[in-house]
C-alpha cells in the first residue's frame, strides 16, 4: 500500500495494529519517569514546594512538543512541507514553541514562589526560576526533537503521524522532564 494512502486511511485494523505495539513500549518506557519520581522521594519531602511544580512541568514539556508536531502533521497533511531545514515555517514553529516555554516555566517558577509563601513553605525565587527555566527549556529542546523526529519518521514510514506523535512525544517527554527536573533540582538544592 502506497505511504500516501496508509496516511488518510481511517481504517480501524491499521490504526490498531500501528497503535498497539507503540502503546506497550510507551507504558513501559513511562515507567522510567515513575521510577525516577520515587528515588526522588527524599529531595521531593525536603522541598514539598517542587512536589507543586512536577505536574506542570512535566504537562507543559509534552503540550509543547504536541503543539509543534501537531502544526507540522497539518502542513505534511496539506503538503506544504517537506523535511527541509530552510523552510522558515519550520523554524518560526519552532521559535515560537521555544518562546511559549520561557513564558511558561517563568510563570510556573513565579506561580510556586507565590504557593511557597502562602503555605509558608518558601524557597527562593532565584533557585526556583533557575530549576523552572533550566528544566523546562530542556524538556522543551527534547519536546521540539522528539516532535520533529516523530512527524517526520511516522510520514516517512507511511504512518499517519496524529495516531503516533502524541503518545510518543509526551510519553518521552514525560520520562527525559522528570529525569531533567530532578537532576536540576539536586543541582541546584543540594
Amino acid at each position: 500500500m502506497a505511504a500516501g494512502s496508509r496516511l488518510g486511511s481511517w481504517d480501524a485494523r491499521t490504526i490498531m495494529s500501528n497503535m498497539l505495539p507503540l502503546l506497550v513500549v510507551l507504558c513501559t518506557i513511562v515507567l522510567w519517569a515513575g521510577i525516577t519520581l520515587q528515588e526522588a522521594e527524599a529531595l521531593l519531602e525536603e522541598y514539598g514546594l517542587l512536589a507543586v511544580m512536577v505536574p506542570t512541568m512535566v504537562g507543559a514539556g509534552g503540550n509543547l512538543g504536541t503543539i509543534l508536531s501537531s502544526r507540522l502533521t497539518t502542513r505534511l497533511h496539506l503538503g506544504t512541507t517537506e523535511l527541509d531545514v530552510r523552510d522558515r515555517v519550520l523554524w518560526a514553529n519552532v521559535v515560537a514553541v521555544l518562546a511559549l516555554a520561557a513564558t511558561v516555566f517563568s510563570a510556573l517558577a513565579v506561580g510556586a514562589w507565590v504557593i511557597g509563601r502562602v503555605i509558608d513553605a518558601p524557597l527562593p525565587l532565584s533557585a526556583l526560576l533557575t530549576i523552572s527555566l533550566v528544566s523546562g527549556m530542556s524538556v522543551a529542546v527534547v519536546a521540539v526533537v522528539f516532535g520533529l523526529a516523530t512527524t517526520y519518521g511516522s510520514y516517512r514510514l507511511g504512518i499517519d503521524p496524529d495516531d503516533t506523535t502524541i503518545p510518543i512525544v509526551t510519553n518521552v517527554v514525560d520520562v527525559f522532564g522528570m529525569v531533567i527536573f530532578i537532576g536540576v533540582s539536586t543541582l541546584v538544592l543540594g
